[in-house]
C-alpha cells in the first residue's frame, strides 16, 4: 500500500481593521491575495479559502507550463 504525503505549507497573513468595520487580509508571500471578512473570524475563514484557491491555481499553471513544456520536447526530438 502506497501511502501519500500531504505538504505542510504555513503563510503570514496581515488583518488591518478597516475604517467602515471588518478586516482586510494580504498575504505577502502570495501578491496579489486580498480578501475581506466583517469580523475576524470570517476574515480568518475568507483568508485560508483565498489561499487554498490561489495555491490550487499555481499548482494548475505549474502542470500547464510542464504539459507545454514536454510538448515541445517531443517536437524538438522529433526534429533531431
Amino acid at each position: 500500500m502506497k501511502t501519500t504525503r500531504q505538504k505542510i505549507y504555513q503563510y503570514t497573513a496581515v488583518f488591518e481593521r478597516n475604517e467602515l468595520g471588518g478586516y482586510t487580509v494580504t498575504v505577502p508571500s502570495l501578491p496579489g491575495l486580498v480578501t475581506e471578512g466583517k469580523n475576524l473570524e470570517h476574515a480568518r475563514t475568507m483568508a485560508e479559502d483565498a489561499i487554498s484557491c490561489y495555491v490550487e491555481g499555481l499548482q494548475k499553471e505549474r502542470e500547464a507550463v510542464n504539459s507545454i513544456l514536454a510538448q515541445a520536447e517531443i517536437q524538438i526530438d522529433d526534429l533531431l
